[in-house]
């Protein structure tokens, strides 16, 4: 027996050997192992590619190797092309800052044995590899040069008034089609941006992840950026015009490195090195430039089974076609991309692109089928142009207005409410001016007629309290010298300063009022979109922070609509829709359990008034919880439940859903009621575990779009404000707080209203912690150093 156990030890070795040999075999023919993306400082984010030569202008030799090669054979040439490229080409792809991506970052024994597996799997049991996603290229809509027929290239406008309908138009035959994408890829380019955000509103899914590379930046037009196409013909001639827009590898005049078009004088860019800036491109160049980002990105996520959209500008998209197609030089010449009309891929499992049935929308020698017939909506556009000449007001559009999701009937009734009580406040101040002429039915006899009805008597706060208003806070003198104003130029003569385009900052900022808001509503991790008002606090807080200049990195925000909402509008206030937005669940709200989407009366009269108080007012206290099937679990949400990676999972969901689905479903561990505590141990490790070492460690400025309890548990962790004060802390709609890392403490803007922050907005009881003085640097004694042997120099002289 003994020398049998020992025979079998000996073949279990052996079959360990030749297990390791066979993950060799496939990790040397593999392509490299995909990195996520990796914030870095500004300083740091430079690379070297100088064995490639310029990313974005490819030499005659490398285009025609690259043209030659041929990607309708499917999976192999692709990963043929994969192996050619140069290992430095494949990082800049895996590392480049684009925002939020799919899933994380794998771990080691992952990338080691899990993906030499998968690829065999794929090539060798193609019945068994997952079936790839859906491809959607658009167009974006026109910019304010292209109605006017400018040269815009890496220019950067943003859309004209038919270009938001024309997105608008594209997000409608998405849905029509059933088209919805699980991410979204475009541009650093702000009408593709926009053009992505109007898509992403319009389709509901504001919670996408949107990924923006250079790569997909247009045609760059050399000298001619900014020039009119007519006047460049008449003055050049129509034929070399012509030849620099269709020729396949035909470049405009370069443009000079002090022109003020130059890419490397915009901050947008300064993660490329100086060989990746184009100073002119051909069709050629601009097509290859988008190849490493289809191998090492976008396809990468098709073959993972997960819908794509990709909206960038006409050129970078006839690039993917001509790679997906593998169409020729001359014929490319021969495919265009009109604007707002979504083109659709559909690939087998060798990523080879299905042919659309015969009756499809289509165009010459490509693959993809349009989901509307091109032409009609710039006829029907043109149509509403002439009407708004005859009728004013009709199709004008001035901004891009959220879209409004359709209200549940306990909304509506609560609004209509709510208007009611304001035509019923009206009667009775009426009522009390003419005393002698009752209007209301006096059969009816009230003990406490005399008095108003307080509707909210409990000085609890939640994160659905409309608006905070100045309450009175008795403070003795010495407590009263402890809330400083601790600005930079925030509050003059006060406080150190700090400079905002280069130290490190932390700028906190609580979304915009939302429907919920208003109607005093539990909200949670339900996800109404802001409210009209609500847009505007975002706006404001943006325009304040470009008042005082501030820049920012990187921008940090939750999953849910309202956050993400706000965001955009404050990077469009400061013109950097361009910055990777990072989204997280732990960002997200408190859940408030049983109560989401109740006002606080209907729980008063539930559960108590005394209750209620408890859930308000406790730290530690969990309202009752949701069950597993109702609409208020985040379990049952498609976006969370699909796109949700670093969370423990539930082995008693996964058991209960696997036998309801008859197949196995992973499930995980989704909160069905926190606590505020609960919310604290979730926000505050991601500041500290992500946000810093991500960016704060390295010098980023860093903008966090978020919640009130989210927000709270963050200042918890930053002011050391003590966990039995942290319900008296109060945080207004669209205020942003300005966290100076060098000198830890929170700052507030001057708006110019000339009135006090502190007496404008109510931070509540715990507002002395908040507002600490900050701390002194080595800067500032070498300052006072300065300013006295200047004084003494004055005094001697």
């Amino acid at each position: 027996m003994l020398s049998t156990a020992k025979n079998k030890g000996y073949t279990i070795r052996w079959r360990l050997c030749f297990l390791l040999v066979g993950i060799l075999v496939l990790v040397s023919h593999s392509h490299g192992f995909v990195v996520g993306p990796v914030l870095q400082s500004t300083a740091a984010r430079t690379a070297t590619n100088t064995n490639n030569g310029p990313s974005g202008i490819g030499s005659s030799s490398s285009c025609v190797v690259v043209l030659q090669l041929q990607t309708n054979s499917g999976y192999d040439t692709s990963n043929d092309y994969s192996n050619s490229l140069e290992k430095s080409e494949r990082e800049l792809v895996y590392n480049e800052v684009g925002g939020d991506t799919i899933g994380r970052k794998p771990s080691l024994f992952k990338r080691l044995i899990g993906r030499p597996f998968k690829r065999a799997r794929r090539k060798f049991f193609t019945k068994a590899a997952p079936q790839p996603g859906t491809l959607i290229l658009v167009r974006g809509g026109e910019s304010e040069w292209g109605h006017n027929f400018t040269f815009t290239g890496w220019a950067d406008p943003d859309l004209s008034k038919k270009g938001v309908l024309e997105c608008e138009h594209a997000g409608r035959l998405l849905l029509e089609a059933g088209r919805q994408p699980d991410i979204i890829y475009t541009s650093r380019l702000k009408r593709a941006i926009n053009s992505a955000w109007i898509i992403a509103q319009e389709i509901d899914g504001c919670y996408l992840p949107v990924f923006k590379s250079w790569r997909l930046n247009e045609r760059h037009y050399g000298s001619l950026t900014g020039l009119c196409k007519k006047q460049i013909a008449k003055e050049l001639g129509q034929d070399i015009v012509q030849a620099w827009r269709r020729s396949l590898k035909a470049r405009p005049p370069p443009l000079k490195k002090t022109d003020p078009y130059y890419p490397g004088n915009d901050r947008k860019y300064a993660d490329l090195t100086e060989e990746q800036l184009p100073l002119s491109e051909s069709l050629a160049d601009c097509m290859e430039r988008t190849r490493p980002l289809w191998e090492y990105r976008i396809m990468r996520d098709l073959r993972n089974g997960n819908n794509v959209m990709v909206c960038a500008h006409a050129n970078t998209l006839r690039g993917l076609i001509k790679i997906i197609d593998g169409i020729g030089d001359n014929e490319i010449t021969e495919v265009s991309m009109p604007t707002g009309i979504p083109f659709v891929y559909k690939f087998d499992k060798k990523m080879n692109p299905i042919k659309p049935p015969d009756d499809s929308l289509t165009q010459v020698h490509t693959s993809g089928a349009f989901l509307e017939k091109p032409g009609l909506l710039k006829v029907a556009l043109e149509e509403e142009a002439r009407w708004v000449q005859f009728v004013p007001g009709v199709g004008e559009t001035t901004d891009i207005a959220p879209v409004a999701k359709r209200m549940t009937t306990l909304e509506a009734s609560l609004l209509k409410l709510k208007e009611e009580r304001e035509m019923e406040k009206e009667v009775e101040t009426w009522e009390k001016q003419f005393k002698d002429d009752p209007i209301t039915n006096q059969n009816v006899k009230l003990m406490n007629e005399d008095n108003t009805i307080n509707l909210d008597t409990d000085e609890g706060e939640f994160e659905e309290d409309l608006e905070w208003k100045k309450k009175q806070i008795k403070t003795t003198e010495s407590e009263s010298s402890t809330v400083i104003k601790s600005s930079n130029v925030v509050v003059p003569n006060i406080g150190p300063k700090i400079d905002v385009k280069k130290d490190p900052v932390v700028v906190l900022i609580r979304h915009g009022r939302t429907p919920h808001n208003q109607l005093a509503l539990f909200t949670g991790w339900e996800d109404p979109p802001l409210a009209v008002d609500g847009v505007e606090d975002a706006k404001k807080g943006g325009r304040l922070l470009r008042e005082h200049g501030f820049e920012f990195d990187v921008v940090y925000t939750s999953w849910l609509t309202r956050a993400i909402q706000t965001a955009y509008y404050v990077m469009a206030e400061l013109d950097c829709q361009w910055l990777p937005v990072i989204k997280s669940w732990r960002l997200n709200e408190r859940h408030y359990g049983a109560l989401t989407g109740k006002s606080k009366k209907m729980v008063g009269n539930i559960y108590g008034e005394d209750q209620l108080k408890k859930w308000r007012k406790g730290y530690k206290i969990r309202p009752p919880p949701v069950s597993s099937y109702s609409p208020a679990y985040p379990g049952n949400e498609y976006h969370l439940k699909n796109y949700v990676k670093d969370m423990r999972i539930s082995l008693s969901e996964t058991f209960f859903r696997t036998i309801q689905d008859r197949k196995f479903a992973l499930h995980r561990k989704f909160p069905k009621s926190e606590s505020l505590k609960d919310t604290m141990d979730r926000s505050i490790p991601f500041y500290t575990d992500k946000i810093v070492p991500e960016a704060v460690a390295n010098g980023k400025r860093v903008l966090i779009s978020s919640h009130e309890n989210a927000i709270r548990g963050i200042l918890m962790h930053l002011c050391e404000i003590p966990e039995e004060h942290m319900n008296g802390l109060h945080l207004p709609n669209g205020v942003p707080l300005i966290y100076n890392v060098k000198r830890k403490c929170i700052s507030l803007l001057d708006d110019g209203s000339g009135i006090d922050p502190l007496e404008k907005y109510d931070f509540g009881s715990a507002a002395e912690y908040l507002f600490r003085p900050c701390e002194l640097t080595e800067d500032d004694f070498i300052v006072e150093e300065e300013e006295q042997a200047t004084q003494a120099d004055l005094v001697e002289s």
